[in-house]
């Protein structure tokens, strides 16, 4: 059981889970000596995501696995429906040969491969496929293998998942520690600062001394202003009433006014909620610093296959062409911010014209 133990290693020295799961998989193929493998993750309505693969036959791996990430196969369906629970012979791949009759490149002697299901107790996470060229069967010792390492690998799913579910307690924890201390001490102090100055202004009698006194008190309440939205960014306050009241909330800390168009039922897990309010507090902090205009337009719509959320300015724009890097680190966090959660952003800007940010995420 050497090759066990080599991967239990692997899996429980590793943290980062897609990295990890690539290791292993290569791993396992070197020490039983075939050639192809690839791990889809499958959620709850039967998607499946392509995380892992190894030495995919150009029949497969053409235009950057797009046949593997695309439409669906006999191991995938029964999968979702639950009739695939343990290591079996898949006679034959519905992809490979869809591939071959489409003549999109040699499969390189691979037509079957075996198929096993990566759980940990009652969690079902996804499957772990492997061939190689011209096998057309596994033994019973080899499915016997192949299921106790995928047993391993669902195993270490869930424990990465459970301790990325912990950093993520952790950092909101965080959060919010850092949101009352800024809120009960320099938030007090800006405050009282503030108060002070425009005492002093009053007490004064010389013009010089009043003007500077006057000029502390504005740069005091700009700070606070600064301060307040920091804190919202940090926790923001209202975002248990929902996204848009929020928004509005937000808004309105800021001096814009959000007129806002919601179609469908916003009702959204925590991290894309998370994502869409960190993208629209960018969007609205950039409104507010250059757009020159303080009304701001949202729309959320949620269908049974997309949610699309739009931040519209009518604003002063700036000169943007597709294709090229988006122009700011502002920009660039929303669009990570996008992508982390399987979304698509695009950005639309010209000179005069106001600027479009536009998030779609496919469910």
């Amino acid at each position: 059981m050497k090759i066990l133990k080599e991967i239990a290693e692997m899996l429980n020295e590793g943290t980062e889970l897609y990295h990890v799961l690539s290791q292993v998989l290569k791993k396992l193929l070197d020490i039983t000596g075939l050639q192809t493998g690839w791990i889809f993750f499958i959620d709850e309505k039967g998607s499946h995501q392509l995380v892992a693969h190894e030495a995919l036959p150009p029949a497969l791996s053409y235009e950057q696995n797009l046949r593997m990430c695309k439409g669906s196969c006999w191991c995938v369906n029964r999968y979702h429906h639950q009739k695939l629970t343990k290591a079996t012979n898949i006679i034959e791949c519905q992809r490979i040969e869809e591939a071959i009759e489409a003549k999109m490149g040699d499969h390189n002697g691979l037509t079957h491969h075996a198929t096993v299901p990566l759980r940990a107790g009652e969690e079902r996470y996804g499957l772990l496929n492997v061939g190689a060229p011209f096998k057309t069967f596994f033994k019973d010792d080899e499915l016997a293998l192949l299921e106790a390492v995928a047993f391993q690998i669902g195993t270490a799913i869930k424990r990465m998942k459970l301790v990325e579910h912990e950093q993520k307690t952790a950092l909101n924890d965080e959060r919010n520690r850092l949101a009352r201390d800024l809120h009960d001490s320099v938030n007090q102090l800006l405050f009282s600062l503030s108060l002070t100055a425009r005492a002093g202004r009053e007490m004064t009698k010389t013009e010089e001394m009043k003007n500077t006194f006057t000029y502390i008190q504005e740069l005091a309440q700009d700070a606070l202003g600064e301060m307040r939205s920091l804190i919202w960014q940090l926790r923001p306050q209202g975002l248990e009433d929902g996204l848009l009241s929020a928004f509005q909330k937000y808004g309105q800390l800021l001096g814009l006014t959000v007129h806002i168009n919601m179609k469908g039922v916003p009702h959204f897990s925590n991290q894309v909620e998370e994502a869409l309010w960190r993208i629209g507090q960018e969007a609205l902090a950039n409104c507010k610093k250059h757009a020159g205009t303080t009304i701001v337009y949202i729309d959320l719509e949620k269908t049974k296959k997309e949610t699309t959320f739009i931040i519209k300015d009518l604003g002063i724009g700036f000169q943007y062409q597709k294709g090229i890097q988006t122009p700011s680190l502002g920009l660039q966090s929303m669009q990570f911010r996008a992508e982390a959660i399987k979304g698509e952003f695009s950005l639309e800007s010209n000179l005069g014209n106001g600027t479009i940010i536009q998030i779609k995420i496919p469910h």
